[in-house]
């Protein structure tokens, strides 16, 4: 405002050059370093983890060990590995499956599956109609948050 006062003229806002602008001093950009990528310091044993496209376009499985994860995981199951316990009651909608075999063919699954991983074991309680959707196009995956729990969970869950 000094400038202002001192018959400087103001910029508008829509005269600014964006461009120009400098980082204030001390200012750093979060660039992660190779050993950050890798997940360890330079002297880890662990190589650069990174994920490639499957099938319907997601990112497959990571390179993390189990104890490294930490919450849900989102990772590539085959279809056929997936338990679905709980009998059905009703049937799917047909057109919301074909909705989804629409818009999985074209841009892939947004929107991982929930399943739960016990023992080694994963089972699925929703995502009914992604599911289908998959096993109609032929897919061998889907994508799913993997939260692992204990058999106490599983029975919670089929309840």
């Amino acid at each position: 405002m000094a400038a202002a006062a001192a018959g400087a003229p103001m910029a508008s806002s829509s005269g600014l050059d964006l461009g120009k602008i400098v980082p204030p001093a001390g200012f750093r950009r979060a660039v992660p370093s190779a050993a950050a990528l890798r997940g360890r310091s330079a002297s880890g044993s662990r190589g650069l983890a990174f994920s490639v496209p499957s099938s319907n376009g997601a990112a497959a499985q990571s390179s993390l060990s189990d104890s490294e994860k930490k919450g849900p995981v989102v990772m590539e199951i085959p279809l056929e590995d997936i338990r679905r316990p709980l009998m059905r009651t009703r049937a799917n909608d047909p057109s919301k499956v074909q909705e989804l075999m629409d818009s999985i063919r074209v841009i892939g699954l947004q929107v991982p599956i929930d399943v739960l991983e016990v023992d080694g074991v994963y089972y699925g309680f929703s995502g009914c109609h992604r599911y289908e959707a998959h096993q109609r196009l032929g897919l061998p995956t889907i994508r799913c948050k993997v939260r692992r729990g204990t058999k106490e969970t599983l029975r919670h869950h089929m309840r």
